[in-house]
């Protein structure tokens, strides 16, 4: 079994391809695909990008070229849900692009049009190891539910509420849901995980460099239970 573990900055893959026993090193679509051993499973860890089309590339490489049995996203996102405080952890059961918008023709906000699905549902097995490992860590929450993604960063409190009504989201980003499109397109197995930066909906906010390392601690952490306890 081969796992995909896309970030879409360097900083969230920073520890993790430390401690990879690299193999190979290719760049492709300008992205740097690292191939080799992590905590026991063959992985293929990548940098994407900024932005749903550079994760969608990156997503099709990874399960055309490298055959990836599985793909796991880790990163940043903004809380929406008001319990949801910075360092926190939102695991996406579904995903949703909110900013696909064909109203005009009679389609729900979200809905990508002639596609027989609304949301993308990630792997029950991969969502549940995730929460498993994310409430290891006692400091910080973990919460699982629906993720929006878009080309956008949103920073209108009324937007942010408005994703919370509209899609009943937990927290937004702008890699997810087209990496969660790919991976339904291709009859993939995949989970999203997301550590939480700020929450316009209630206030609260973190100084970023000091969030930086809570993330990046907290999805290698997550990535590593997860991997010791995923069969080969």
């Amino acid at each position: 079994m081969t796992i995909g573990i896309i970030g879409a900055m360097s900083e969230e893959l920073e520890i993790l391809l430390k401690e990879m026993n690299l193999e190979s090193k290719e760049c492709k679509a300008k992205m740097e695909f690292n191939y080799g051993t992590l905590w026991g499973h063959k992985v293929v860890a990548v940098v994407c990008g900024i932005g749903k089309v550079n994760a969608a590339v990156c997503a099709q490489i990874l399960i055309t070229e490298y055959k990836v049995d599985k793909v796991i996203n880790v990163g940043i996102a903004g809380g929406i849900g008001k319990d949801i405080y910075p360092g926190d952890i939102v695991i996406a059961d579904s995903l949703v692009q909110h900013d696909m918008d064909t109203t005009a023709f009679g389609d729900k906000i979200g809905q990508i049009p002639r596609l027989d699905t609304f949301d993308f549902k990630c792997d029950k097995e991969l969502v549940n190891l995730a929460y498993t490992a994310a409430k290891e860590n006692t400091v910080h929450k973990s919460f699982v539910g629906r993720i929006v993604s878009g080309d956008q960063f949103i920073a209108n409190v009324e937007k942010i509420r408005w994703l919370n009504e509209e899609f009943n989201a937990l927290a937004c980003e702008m890699e997810g849901g087209s990496i969660a499109h790919v991976s339904y397109l291709n009859s993939i197995p995949f989970v999203v995980i997301r550590s939480i930066s700020d929450n316009a909906n209630n206030g609260a906010e973190m100084d970023y460099e000091k969030f930086k390392l809570v993330a990046v601690e907290n999805s290698t952490n997550i990535l590593k239970r997860m991997l010791l306890s995923l069969i080969k």
